[in-house]
């Protein structure tokens, strides 16, 4: 692994604040995007199994997405439980969640039950078909909130899944202008998670720039490059690459906080995809482990015990 260190002033890499494109909301297609770059991804990785899974589980995602209802509106108490000032949705971590995620989970399990699953994930959509609302819940309160060390590593993804498109749906039915521009924020300001991984887009008015990507509703949002995603700090930063890899995926790790998250070059490789892509560069994080570093955001579809 290699580590490149410097300091560089980030405001000489973007244009004034005004002129930056502030937020992406997830698109109609993410899913299907998901599960495309999740099976050409699983050919020939030593965890591809588990991303040829994931592929399926992102294609009754998109199923799922395209029949899902549209979640109301907050009201008045809806908005008093948003995740910060200027932010148009309740906090993910609030008690204001829809029981319609439910319906989305029954949606997608029963999506799966037609796909060839190992034994243990075949009773795993056995038992979450016949939970109880309150366990469901219960499941959902613990996956957002990153508590996950007593939660088997098998219920987590299909947990998450409905998550991610509960909260895809509410967030695709924002128009940007709902979300007000955070200065240097570092949790989305749709929902008030924390990014999967960045993305440093490759072309077109964005290019160069750094967008942070949420691990629940798929909103990027823009922050400057060469700044701490954790703690906002410009100075003490390095960025870590494999060996004899191209590039496209660096950490960019903090000196002051101890954290680090994963970046995506999309000049470098144009078919990333935040999540798929987060997951099958694990070997940079087993790294960044070793090197005492703590990520900033979790990967909602991999239990970090293991899958």
């Amino acid at each position: 692994m290699n580590a490149d260190s410097r300091i560089v002033d980030p405001t000489r890499l973007e244009g004034p604040p005004g002129e930056i494109r502030f937020l992406f909301l997830p698109q109609s297609d993410l899913f299907a995007t998901r599960a495309g770059r999740l099976r050409r991804l699983s050919a020939d990785h030593p965890m591809g199994g588990y991303l040829a899974f994931l592929a399926h589980l992102a294609e009754a995602q998109q199923e799922t997405l395209e029949r899902f209802p549209t979640p109301p509106h907050p009201g008045p108490e809806g908005k008093a439980l948003c995740s910060g000032p200027g932010r148009p949705l309740p906090a993910a971590l609030s008690s204001s969640r829809d029981p319609a995620w439910r319906e989305g989970l029954a949606m997608i399990l029963r999506r799966m039950e037609e796909v060839a699953l190992p034994s243990q994930a075949q009773e795993t959509v056995a038992g979450l078909l016949l939970a109880t609302d309150t366990e469901l819940e219960e499941l959902a309160d613990r996956v957002l909130a990153g508590e996950l060390a007593d939660l088997a590593p098998h219920k987590l993804p299909f947990v998450a899944a409905a998550l991610q498109v509960y909260w895809v749906r509410k967030a695709a039915d924002l128009v940007e202008r709902e979300v007000v521009r955070q200065p240097e924020t570092c949790i989305c300001p749709v929902c008030g998670l924390s990014p999967v991984a960045g993305i440093v887009h490759g072309k077109g008015a964005e290019h160069g720039l750094r967008y942070l990507c949420c691990s629940l509703c798929a909103a990027q949002w823009h922050m400057e490059r060469i700044k701490c995603s954790n703690c906002t700090s410009s100075s003490g930063i390095d960025y870590y690459i494999l060996e004899g890899s191209n590039g496209a995926v660096k950490a960019e790790s903090c000196d002051g906080c101890g954290c680090y998250l994963k970046l995506f070059y999309l000049e470098k490789e144009s078919g990333m995809e935040a999540m798929a892509d987060d997951l099958a560069s694990i070997a940079l994080d087993m790294l960044m482990a070793d090197e005492g570093k703590v990520r900033v955001g979790l990967n909602l579809l991999l239990h970090p015990g293991g899958s």
